[in-house]
């Protein structure tokens, strides 16, 4: 691995399929193994229920609050400082609270890939 500086660049944020903005903020072949992005979730926004392939995915609360729901435990109200770490294979959304973005970072080990996004909304809507 080489030294390595990622400038922030509010313009290369996109809207993902999941429901919310993401920047990605370092996620290269030259680091294999972790991926950071921010993600922007708008006001009463909730993200599509998915899980990672191979992944663990670890969220680190930024801004605003929220309420997380991950695997069988029961949803939880997060905001600054808080942490989320969702093991590989476990399904999860999240919900923007108030009337502020819900921004976080979203820490993939290894590094996240699209291939590994699995979305399973309609599954979770039949139940």
């Amino acid at each position: 691995m080489e030294a390595l500086i990622h400038s922030y660049d509010p313009d290369r944020e996109y809207f993902f399929v999941e429901g919310c903005h993401i920047n990605e903020l370092g996620n290269t072949d030259s680091d294999e193994a972790l991926s950071i992005a921010q993600a922007r979730l708008e006001p009463g926004k909730t993200t599509r229920w998915h899980w990672l392939r191979d992944t663990v995915e670890r969220y680190v609360l930024l801004q605003g609050r929220g309420s997380v729901e991950v695997g069988e435990l029961p949803p939880a109200d997060v905001g600054p400082g808080d942490v989320v770490v969702i093991p590989p294979g476990v399904r999860q959304r999240i919900t923007a609270l108030g009337d502020r973005d819900l921004v976080f970072l979203a820490l993939c080990t290894p590094r996240f890939e699209v291939a590994n996004y699995v979305d399973v909304q309609d599954e979770m809507d039949e139940q």
